[in-house]
């Protein structure tokens, strides 16, 4: 099983990095074009490049960041405690055993955490393997798609490819969509946070990045999460907290999401949800790493070969269908 996973990540993430591959090939330096062997080349070597950045420049201070948090969290839960006490009807919320219980777990978390680091650290053979595999699935892939196809009879085989090339560009945009307003939301939480003067602001500005993958719940936790650690020093930075976020989604859904999204896969909210959570359950980290491209598969194909597209269904999916403001009647 373990197996099958690496491999399955390998070639998901070949498919997906596939269409960048072709645009490096297609660019043009005078009468020279990148091979696919070149084009493979310069993506894998410029991920290479930003992982080394980033763990040379960024990875030391967040590693300081999780350590002060997790030692200093069960400490400095009392003192917040102490502040909420203070709040109208804050007696009738049973504050005090809730304070031990937060305490306790929080010393759990920031044990666990900490003592995590080696397995991680040993599953990088893993990570290794799967790079070397997605090279050749990038360099080899054709072949072995054309010889899958060939088993299906032609009208079968051009639906099938079609379908299937759908799903690639669908899987790839929604990836690097999502990509994009996760680098924008922690490059722009670490500044803001950094600015208010908040505690571990690196390490936060990263979580609200990664967290921002699960729609809605995953803003929420994090923002709570900061909003506490704002509120050990001061309500005013607790404020900042909250305005910085709330101007962010306005931002957000109102300009980036549009324009950065508009050609991506139109997955529910719900569904990524779903996905993520499944995923997890059945594979972990790596359930969750593939869950949303395989969901946007497995909508594709659903849409395809299993939702009924005649006039009746139709119809009644229209019934369900929000109403677009620019429909609206004109007074």
């Amino acid at each position: 099983m373990h197996v099958i996973e690496i491999v399955y990540v390998s070639a998901l993430f070949a498919v997906v990095l596939s269409p960048i591959v072709q645009r490096i090939c297609a660019w043009k330096i005078g009468s020279y074009s990148p091979s696919r062997v070149v084009a493979v080349a310069i993506l894998f070597g410029s991920v290479a490049l930003a992982i080394t950045t980033f763990l040379f420049f960024g990875l030391p201070p967040v590693l300081h960041n999780m350590r002060e948090f997790s030692a200093d969290l069960p400490e400095k839960i009392p003192l917040l405690v102490s502040k909420i006490k203070h709040l109208p009807m804050a007696d009738k919320l049973g504050l005090d055993s809730l304070s031990d219980k937060v305490r306790t777990a929080a010393e759990s978390v920031g044990s666990y955490v900490l003592a995590s680091f080696p397995k991680w650290a040993a599953r990088i053979l893993d990570v290794v393997t799967a790079i070397f595999l997605c090279i050749y699935f990038m360099l080899e892939g054709e072949h072995a798609y054309a010889y899958l196809l060939a088993i299906f009879r032609p009208r079968q085989r051009e639906r099938l490819a079609a379908t299937l090339l759908t799903a690639e560009q669908r899987m790839s945009k929604w990836l690097i969509g999502q990509g994009a307003l996760m680098l924008i939301l922690g490059v722009s939480s670490t500044i803001v946070f950094g600015l208010l003067h908040v505690r571990y602001f690196l390490l936060l500005g990263i979580l609200m990045g990664l967290f921002n993958i699960v729609p809605v719940a995953g803003g929420i936790i994090t923002i709570l999460l900061v909003a506490a650690v704002a509120a050990l020093d001061s309500w005013s930075k607790m404020a900042g907290v909250f305005i910085f976020y709330a101007i962010y989604l306005q931002i957000e859904n109102g300009y980036l999401t549009p324009r950065i999204m508009k050609t991506s896969v139109d997955l529910m909210g719900l569904s990524v949800l779903v996905a993520l959570l499944i995923g997890t359950a059945l594979a972990g980290i790596t359930g969750a790493l593939v869950a949303v491209p395989t969901a946007a598969l497995v909508a594709v194909l659903m849409d395809e070969y299993m939702v009924q597209k005649d006039a009746e269904a139709q119809a009644l999916a229209s019934e369900y269908k929000a109403p677009d403001p620019d429909d609206s009647p004109s007074v």
